[in-house]
């Protein structure tokens, strides 16, 4: 009995836990030429010229005809107010013209007749002037009439807004239904033809960007997803800082590099050298009790400790480490959110298929 007691006992009693697998972390050794010769920023490929479209008339917007994202083509319509008013206007100026035109034959004809009676003697020269000035006051006022007629043809043919070139629907600020003001934009067009990754930099990089300003190939452009490097020129820097983020905006020209509008990208300008600076990678950093800091991994025993730092600044996806680091330490630059102080890691190697695409 006692026998059986014990094996169910044993039976019953909870399983070992497994022991952790020890993780894999990415680690840089400082001082080694493991750091990158540019620094990236994240960008967006925009085209170079985007126009706020808006009608040239006010009025109630009753239907739009391109959506988000759509192609268009020049003199496409692509949206509509409503036009009542602006035909009952035209209408008004073309009997106003008729009735011009009308005035104008009769003064002269007129003129005409009191012309061969001044010829033959019947009526002074005063009478005959007075005839001549209504008729030119008759064609003055047929050619006004003419014009504000055509005036109100183009009002009436205002109330169809149409793309002024070929491109990309890429903002819609109007639904119908909503009364609008002349002016006001309603669509956003982004035309086809030269485009740019445009970035923003830290004031601390503009200068040496602004050296770099119309040099062909002096920067690069890589979409996200992509592996294919494209050539680029940087074309503009921002005179002044956001408001917001103060950063600077600017702008790289891609050139024929085929990217679609809006796709994300990154922008790489080529370093500065600078000596005894320590760069890492974001993903190195580690928040605790408030503090920046870094996991250091002892070659010997492969276990990692917290290493506190002060960062000096941060450029694209890096940061510079102004203290709390030396040449020769090895920190780990992925999977730090993970570990504890004195675990055992193992460093990180790629398979060979994925060391074979890098």
């Amino acid at each position: 009995m006692t026998a059986l007691c014990a094996t169910l006992f044993v039976a019953c009693a909870p399983k070992p836990a497994a022991p952790e697998p020890v993780r894999a972390v990415r680690t840089l050794k400082l001082g080694q030429a493991d750091a990158r010769p540019q620094v990236d920023y994240a960008a967006e490929i925009r085209a170079r010229t985007e126009s706020d479209l808006g009608f040239r008339v006010g009025g109630k917007l009753v239907e739009r005809l391109v959506e988000l994202g759509q192609a268009v083509k020049p003199g496409q319509i692509l949206a509509r107010l409503d036009a009542q008013d602006l035909q009952l206007g035209q209408a008004s100026a073309q009997a106003a013209e008729a009735a011009a035109r009308t005035n104008l034959d009769l003064a002269a004809a007129n003129l005409q007749r009191f012309q061969s009676l001044y010829a033959q003697g019947f009526i002074g020269a005063a009478e005959l002037e007075r005839y001549q000035t209504a008729e030119k006051s008759a064609r003055a006022q047929w050619d006004q009439a003419r014009a504000q007629n055509q005036v109100q043809r183009h009002q009436a043919d205002y109330a169809a807004l149409r793309a002024d070139a070929a491109g990309v629907i890429t903002a819609v600020a109007a639904e119908p239904g909503q009364v609008v003001a002349a002016g006001t934009p309603v669509l956003r067009l982004a035309q086809e033809g030269p485009r740019d990754a445009v970035f923003a930099l830290p004031e601390t990089q503009v200068d040496a960007a602004r050296a770099l300003l119309g040099h062909a190939g002096a920067v690069s452009v890589k979409a996200w997803g992509s592996d294919e490097r494209w050539p680029a020129t940087l074309r503009e820097v921002a005179a002044a800082a956001d408001p917001v983020t103060r950063t600077f905006l600017a702008k790289a020209d891609v050139g024929a590099a085929k990217l679609r509008l809006g796709r994300t990208a990154t922008v790489s300008l080529p370093r500065a050298e600078e000596s005894g600076v320590i760069r890492l990678p974001l993903t190195a950093l580690f928040s605790q009790n408030g503090q920046d800091a870094v996991w250091l991994l002892d070659g010997a025993s492969l276990s990692v400790r917290l290493q506190p730092v002060k960062v000096a600044r941060t450029e694209g996806a890096e940061v510079i480490v102004a203290s709390g680091l030396k040449a020769g330490d090895e920190v780990v630059t992925a999977g730090t959110h993970l570990l504890a102080p004195g675990q055992v890691v193992k460093r990180f190697v790629a398979p060979p298929a994925m060391a074979a695409s890098r």
